[in-house]
């Protein structure tokens, strides 16, 4: 890890970074950045659904902490000047290939010194361990929350589960998209999306439609460090999807932490209600940074 720092100057709002994708899609990225010189800097994704604003409080408990974060925004939702619909569709091939490639880009030209990781909440997640397979040089480690395999074998209720990744894809087709807003799960999702997740809760296999990487050979080989935390009442991402996910990977540092209600002050510990107390999270976070640091610095003695 390089041993200098960025230096910044605290802002009150977030800084707004501009981003346009290979096929013109635009959107804005959300910085927040620590007052104190800093060198780590964390990529966020979020949840299906889920406008990059509302990761503003983790951002903000993460820089108090000295850990910088960019918060990318899906194509669709928030920012983005797309909107799904019958004669707007995009899959997992245009966030891997498309906007994530543009997002990472913006942040590289605004801070080129900076030591990146990829973090996401739930599919967030998912997704960055794709991108990560496919640009494991470019970062060194990955956060995730909430995260893990949708696929239906891992699921108390699996059978409703499988139900699900059948019945959504056919009524994105009839639509033209996921009216997700209206179901109570994510947002208004294009059809590609959906055929690409319901596919992977189906088999248990990734795979992006219009990519012809074999996801479950690269997420095989990637060996970067990574820290999980779950939440205990969290039946969107239970302790077998997560570990389904887990096991999909190379070797290398694998921590994985539960989170309860009593470490939120008595929130609930599932899905979503951790967005609103996100400081014992990003405490978590930062804890497991500081100790990456200290076991490098100790490395780097030894070795001279």
């Amino acid at each position: 890890m390089a041993d200098s720092s960025i230096d910044s100057t605290p802002a009150a709002e977030p800084l707004l970074l501009p981003a346009t994708s290979a096929d013109g899609a635009r959107f804005e990225l959300m910085a927040v950045v620590p007052a104190t010189a800093w060198q780590r800097l964390l990529y966020w994704m979020p949840a299906m659904g889920i406008p990059a604003r509302h990761y503003l409080p983790l951002a903000q408990a993460l820089a108090a902490r000295g850990v910088a974060v960019v918060l990318h925004e899906w194509r669709g939702i928030g920012s983005s000047d797309r909107r799904a619909g019958r004669g707007s569709d995009w899959g997992y091939r245009q966030l891997l290939q498309d906007d994530l490639p543009a997002g990472v880009a913006a942040v590289r030209q605004r801070w080129p010194q900076a030591d990146c990781l990829l973090g996401g909440h739930s599919l967030g997640g998912q997704l960055g361990l794709l991108y990560a397979s496919l640009h494991p040089r470019d970062f060194s480690g990955v956060l995730l929350v909430a995260s893990g395999s949708p696929y239906w074998r891992c699921f108390r209720h699996g059978g409703l589960v499988r139900l699900a990744y059948v019945l959504a894809p056919l009524l994105a087709g009839l639509l033209g998209y996921l009216p997700g807003r209206r179901l109570g799960f994510g947002g208004n999702e294009a059809r590609g999306v959906i055929a690409d997740w319901a596919r992977s809760g189906r088999t248990g296999r990734y795979a992006a439609s219009g990519m012809t990487q074999d996801f479950e050979r690269q997420l095989g080989a990637l060996t970067l460090p990574l820290l999980a935390l779950r939440l205990q009442q969290d039946w969107l991402g239970p302790a077998a999807s997560l570990e389904w996910l887990l096991r999909k990977l190379g070797p290398g540092e694998r921590r994985v932490e539960t989170i309860a209600r009593d470490d939120l002050g008595g929130q609930p510990a599932d899905h979503f209600s951790w967005m609103g107390t996100p400081a014992p999270l990003a405490a978590r976070m930062a804890d497991w940074l500081a100790a990456a640091d200290a076991a490098f610095v100790a490395g780097d003695s030894a070795a001279g």
